[in-house]
């Protein structure tokens, strides 16, 4: 059986136990990672684009804030496909976010993963895991040199030096903001689509006043 659907089904399991199981793990059971994840959190925060080239799944060079984020909602993970077990979990948490959004993604929302060991992870690699997780269009799995990924992890706060002591985070924003929601941990993905929703009514309502406002006669 491939790997990654091999993760994939273990990961499947691990949310049909909860996610409160998943965070009763011990640190001996979170091979590839310093630590064991803590408790589900968010806070507020202020993101950076790094203006630099990178390479989605499909070997395609892209370009983060122009490409994929520019005027869209977007949910953004990051992961390295050798990591067994936190890594698979979010990757499934950003899948059950895809289904819950259904049709929206690739249209209104991009989800986007970006891998945190470039030395290993080419687009070869990222599409095969990609296969256990995206089930549809709108979802971007990054890799690229050293250097342009970590001037991309900077921006975005998630650089930590060493990638087997990150912890799951995943970003939720307005591409047209640079203010963002962090979320650490195992995060419900029920939470990040009310957040996605939020954002989605938030730009209605700007629309809304803003083609109103163009409508009102000029003093």
């Amino acid at each position: 059986m491939n790997r990654f659907i091999h993760r994939g089904l273990l990961t499947l399991c691990l949310l049909a136990a909860g996610i409160g199981q998943a965070l009763a793990h011990s640190e001996g059971e979170h091979a590839g990672h310093a630590m064991p994840p803590a408790s589900a959190s968010s806070e507020s925060t202020q993101v950076k684009f790094a203006d630099v080239a990178l390479v989605d799944q499909n070997g395609q060079s892209v370009r983060l804030e122009k490409d994929l984020v520019s005027n869209r909602i977007v949910v953004m993970s990051f992961i390295y496909t050798s990591c067994s077990t936190v890594c698979p979990v979010v990757s499934s948490i950003m899948g059950k976010v895809q289904q819950q959004l259904g049709a929206r993604v690739g249209k209104e929302v991009q989800l986007v993963s970006i891998s945190i060991d470039p030395q290993r992870d080419d687009a070869r690699r990222l599409n095969d895991y990609a296969r256990a997780f995206q089930k549809g269009p709108g979802w971007s799995w990054l890799t690229g040199s050293p250097q342009s990924v970590n001037e991309t992890l900077k921006g975005l706060g998630s650089f930590s030096g060493d990638f087997k002591s990150h912890q799951p985070l995943i970003l939720v924003g307005d591409g047209n903001s640079r203010h963002w929601t962090r979320y650490y941990g195992f995060t419900d993905p029920a939470v990040l689509t009310r957040e996605v929703e939020k954002l989605s009514g938030q730009r209605n309502a700007h629309a809304k006043h803003t083609a109103i406002a163009s409508t009102e006669p000029q003093p």
